[in-house]
């Protein structure tokens, strides 16, 4: 399994394609973070972790798996267990935008929810992936679903995510904003604590609060 997260981080694809082909079970093999971090994880979701810690960008992340797709690795990665996260949940989260429209594409389940109850459209909306949102939602991701630990629909994630730290977390969270209202969202939400969808927003967010007009 270190030869295959050399392969990976190398970027050399053939490689990593003699390696699957040779032991096909390696395609559905847990791996290691890295050295110091020996949890190990679905290879499908290690190529996300490349992604955010920008050990290759998104574009290499995609060949990457898409060769582990090719060689039988499991598009939801250890199986769909509650609270625990699939790849494409990871590719949300770890801003693999490509990845995760190629895991949705190759038929990832759109509805699995992962740890504290989000989906994958939950986490596509915090982080502000607006490609991902826009391909969760025409294929049929529910946009009204309520996370468990905060009982947030994805349009509340989404202010949340563009308001996190003063916005260090921005990208496109406006546009998934948008996409979400434009497929039916419902703009006078709650979290469970009571705090309205509009209290995330500031005098400052006058695109944002002109949308929940």
């Amino acid at each position: 399994m270190v030869a295959i997260r050399t392969f990976m981080n190398s970027l050399d694809y053939e490689a990593l394609r003699r390696a699957l082909s040779e032991d096909p079970a390696l395609a559905n093999g847990g791996l290691p973070f890295d050295e110091r971090n020996q949890a190990l994880a679905h290879p499908l979701h290690r190529v996300c972790d490349g992604v955010f810690t920008g050990t290759y960008t998104d574009d290499d992340a995609v060949k990457l798996a898409s060769i582990f797709l090719d060689h039988g690795a499991n598009v939801d990665g250890f199986g769909l267990t509650p609270g625990e996260d699939t790849p494409l949940i990871a590719a949300a989260s770890l801003l693999a935008e490509q990845t995760g429209i190629l895991y949705t594409n190759r038929g990832a389940s759109i509805h699995h929810a992962g740890g504290g109850g989000a989906t994958a459209l939950h986490w596509a909306a915090w982080t502000g992936l607006e490609k991902l949102v826009n391909r969760l939602i025409s294929a049929g991701a529910d946009i009204h679903l309520r996370c468990i630990d905060h009982e947030s629909t994805p349009l509340l994630w989404a202010v949340h995510g563009y308001t996190f730290r003063g916005g260090q977390n921005r990208r496109k969270q406006v546009d998934c904003i948008r996409l979400l209202l434009a497929a039916g969202a419902e703009r006078d939400t709650y979290n469970k604590d009571g705090k309205h969808i509009s209290h995330f927003l500031d005098d400052g967010d006058a695109e944002l609060k002109a949308l929940f007009h």
